[in-house]
């Protein structure tokens, strides 16, 4: 009715071909630009029931090097894929069971790309509830609507005198039911639907102003107040600050179609036949134009363009969080030494506790140093003592309320140690986000069933600088705090990806199979958590493990799941070094022939780069180990159980700087990058408020992406660019040469041809940044 066919016909030759001539496993390799044959086999490993860590770690000759971001990107199109195809065939099936299945609908559905696209091909089969055009159409109206669109000189009310019938009581009514039947066949025609939909998008502009009586309650969203931008152009960041603004009732929002209606009603008038032709029905058809997109297809398309932009910044954003997440997994531990924990307070003192080593507790505290000068003195002796006594090497505190008033208080207990003859502890300051969260977790009440919920925490802050990977993965991910409105977007998304980080960060490292957790077990590839709770029983019952070929009398860990993890638990001091290192147990042959070749036994192999260098994996690869594994090996061997993180450092913070008062702009201090967004990077200082360095602030050169430059847990030096103490904003800058007010330093390279840059920060400075960003409203 929409004189759609032809166009129908010519818009999806291409998705056509798609269906027709592209496997899954094609379209996969297309879209990450790799060999289908390497896709096709990788998919096969993973219906085998091998794990991402697994198969890019011990499967490179099979998958040709996929990393680990290839794998679960191809992990998740897979699934989406395989959801799409089964879809198709539901949708196929009921189609076919009303008897309108067109063996070019047929196509059209089965060369479909995505699951929108499809639902639009089926919405005009859908069995809905009973419409207007429905009655219209069981009136006998059709007739006299095809009639209209074909052309009349006749007067569509004469025409439509014809048709009154029940319910249709005279020709106004009998012509609005006719109109009904058309706009329901716009808002149903896919193609017109899609184009009409893009075009929103194209031209769209999200709008926001602020609800009357709003302004001082919802002063954080002040940025908002009068807002206007592309759809095209919006970031996520400013995505998901909208839509927390409106859900929390400060911010009127609409995204707005961008042009007249009349622009719309013209593309579909023209697109769906509907244009003037000088007859007499050339106002009905204007008339069905008008109602189509004012009642169906504005509605609709501002409906898609919100959940397009949400599902935009939910991408990108649990993008941002994992990078962070990552960075906090696997930023540098500080080792096996014994460290006291401080979790900060003021009226409800300090929690204190001491674990050795290893990370065992061996005492708790609470002090109360900030409720008064003789109280500070009473404090600072009590904890001098316990550092004695145990011989604390590390004093861990949280940057919490109170912290920086408590790190004083811990430099002043090392300073006393040092004084009195004994090694001089180092006090640094540590993340506790998450920490109460494990407090009053049933991890926490398992693992500490006597021990008061506040003290948990300082033993959490204590193990998480000696093993910020080990304690950590005790709290769930999305509890740790990763980044700006982690609580606005999919959760599911949200808990997948992050808990993809946490597996990717644990497997990288490698889990000592004798002190991990069961938390940290459940997080190596192929061991569920009832099977890391089994390990632990049977660690606890029989002792520590003397080879890996242990494990597979642990209860429910079978052959498969010893496959897939056996070359991520590492056990030192066992019979087999090699158990101690990444090569995995299949390859322990390979090592063997090594060692047959080089008359050099296990234990004088391993860390002897003069023998290991002179061979080349080309020699000892065959047909079961190829050239890639072969070269793995070789690297373990020479450096067996490297870990990938960094070397422990701390940032030294400003002694009297503590709170935003006491910054000056121009001052050049020493942070660590707490959080990194699409705008900045977000460092503390030490002053309870982290300040940021928007991306225009972090090199004289063009940033793409602030992970280019920063990462979460870095130790950077900041200069301080401005300060608003009323907003609690704080703008720093990466580059120590530029002058405060917003002024870039002129110290810049030359620009490359094609090469884009920064701009700075306009007059107006940070805040002018900050506003950009959106920063303030998380």
């Amino acid at each position: 009715m929409c004189r759609s066919g032809a166009r129908t016909s010519a818009r999806n030759s291409h998705s056509k071909m798609w269906g027709m001539t592209n496997s899954i496993a094609s379209i996969i390799a297309h879209e990450l630009g790799v060999e289908t044959s390497r896709v096709e086999a990788t998919i096969a490993l993973l219906d085998e029931g091998n794990t991402v860590p697994f198969i890019a770690r011990y499967r490179k000759e099979v998958t040709g090097g996929l990393d680990d971001s290839q794998l679960r990107t191809l992990e998740t199109r897979l699934n989406y894929l395989r959801e799409l195809e089964e879809r198709k065939q539901v949708v196929l099936s009921a189609i076919e069971d009303q008897g309108k299945l067109t063996d070019e609908l047929k196509q059209l559905i089965l060369g479909v790309e995505t699951k929108a696209r499809l639902e639009d091909l089926y919405l005009p089969y859908k069995t809905t509830r009973r419409t207007k055009a429905t009655i219209a159409r069981e009136a006998g109206l059709e007739p006299l609507a095809e009639q209209l669109l074909e052309g009349t000189d006749q007067d569509p009310a004469e025409l439509a005198a014809g048709y009154i019938t029940e319910g249709f009581a005279d020709a106004k009514a009998v012509l609005t039911g006719a109109r009904a039947i058309v706009v329901e066949n716009l808002a149903t025609d896919a193609d017109l639907v899609g184009e009409v939909r893009e075009e929103y998008f194209k031209r769209g502009r999200a709008e926001s102003s602020v609800v009357e009586g709003q302004e001082t309650a919802g002063a954080k969203y002040r940025d908002y107040f009068e807002f206007d931008e592309p759809f095209e152009k919006l970031p996520s960041h400013r995505i998901l600050a909208l839509l927390r603004g409106e859900s929390e009732g400060v911010l009127r929002v609409n995204f707005a179609a961008g042009e007249d209606d009349e622009f719309y009603e013209g593309l579909i008038a023209e697109r769906a036949g509907l244009q003037a032709r000088g007859d007499a029905a050339d106002k009905f058809r204007a008339e069905c134009a008008r109602f189509g997109w004012r009642t169906k297809l504005a509605v609709s398309s501002a409906v898609d363009v919100r959940m397009r932009l949400k599902e935009k910044a939910d991408a990108a954003a649990v993008d941002v969080f994992s990078l962070n997440l990552r960075d906090l997994l696997l930023a540098a531990p500080a080792g096996q030494r014994a460290t006291l924990g401080l979790d900060p307070g003021y009226r409800n003192g300090v929690k204190c506790a001491v674990v050795d080593a290893t990370g065992k507790v061996l005492d708790t505290i609470v002090v109360y140093p900030h409720t008064g000068a003789g109280k500070w003195d009473e404090s600072r002796a009590a904890l001098a003592q316990l550092v004695a006594k145990h011989k604390v090497e590390l004093l861990a505190v949280g940057n919490g309320t109170a912290s920086r008033e408590t790190e004083k208080l811990a430099r002043e207990v090392a300073d006393l140690i040092a004084q009195a003859g004994g090694e001089k502890p180092q006090a640094v300051i540590v993340s506790e986000s998450g920490a109460s969260v494990y407090s009053a977790s049933e991890v926490a009440a398992r693992e500490f069933p006597d021990m008061d919920v506040s003290l948990r925490g300082a033993v959490s802050i204590a193990r998480r600088l000696q093993d910020p990977l080990a304690e950590l993965v005790k709290i769930d991910p999305k509890s740790i705090g990763v980044g700006q409105y982690q609580h606005d977007v999919n959760q599911t998304l949200l808990a997948q990806g992050l808990d993809a980080v946490v597996e990717s960060a644990v497997n990288s490292v490698g889990v000592d199979l004798n002190s991990a957790s069961a938390q940290l077990l459940g997080r190596v590839a192929g061991v569920s958590s009832t099977v890391a709770d089994n390990i632990v029983a049977y660690r606890d019952e029989n002792g520590a493990f003397a080879s890996r070929k242990e494990l597979l009398k642990v209860p429910r860990l079978g052959p498969k799941a010893f496959e897939q993890a056996a070359g991520f638990l590492r056990i030192r001091g066992g019979a087999d070094p090699l158990d101690a290192s990444a090569v995995h147990p299949e390859a322990y042959p390979l090592v063997r022939e090594i060692v047959a070749r080089t008359g050099v036994d296990v234990e004088d192999l391993v860390g002897n780069t003069a023998v290991l260098s002179k061979l080349k994996p080309a020699d000892l690869a065959n047909e079961k180990f190829g050239v890639p594994t072969v070269t793995d090996v070789l690297a373990e061997l020479d450096k067996p159980g490297r870990d990938p993180r960094p070397t422990f450092k701390t940032a030294a913070l400003a002694e009297g700087v503590e709170k935003i008062s006491d910054l000056k702009v121009g001052m050049v201090l020493e942070g660590t990058v707490t959080n990194v967004a699409a705008f900045g990077a977000f460092v503390d200082v030490g002053v309870h408020q982290d300040g940021l360095v928007h991306v225009s602030a972090m090199s004289h050169n063009f940033v793409k992406d602030p992970h280019d430059v920063v990462h979460s847990g870095q130790v950077v030096k900041v200069k301080v660019m401005e300060v608003d103490e009323a907003r609690q904003r704080v703008g720093l800058s990466l580059r120590l040469d530029d002058e405060p007010g917003g002024r870039q330093s002129k110290k810049q390279p030359k620009k490359k041809a094609g090469q884009p840059r920064n701009k700075p920060a306009p007059q107006g400075g940070m805040a002018a940044a900050l506003k950009r960003a959106g920063f303030g409203t998380s």
